[in-house]
């Protein structure tokens, strides 16, 4: 029997702040590292990112939550 109030399945997906907590302490982890990592690249790789010294270690100094919205989403 079909449902007249059903959404669409894209509306269904669940948001980050629904997602189980075991997936975004992952997440937040996952981030953690990436940024770990970045901060440890030599200079010549950062200069092949386009990325400085400065801007590696202050994106490595951030928080994990402190994560942009479209990487969270």
């Amino acid at each position: 029997m079909p449902r007249d109030t059903a959404l669409p399945r894209a509306a269904c997906k669940p948001s980050a702040q629904r997602r189980p907590l075991l997936h975004r302490l992952l997440d937040l982890q996952a981030l953690w590292r990436q940024r770990r990592r970045l901060a440890e690249l030599d200079d010549a790789a950062l200069r092949d990112m386009g990325i400085s010294r400065a801007d590696a270690l202050h994106e490595a100094s951030r928080k994990p939550w402190d994560a942009p919205a479209h990487w969270r989403g």
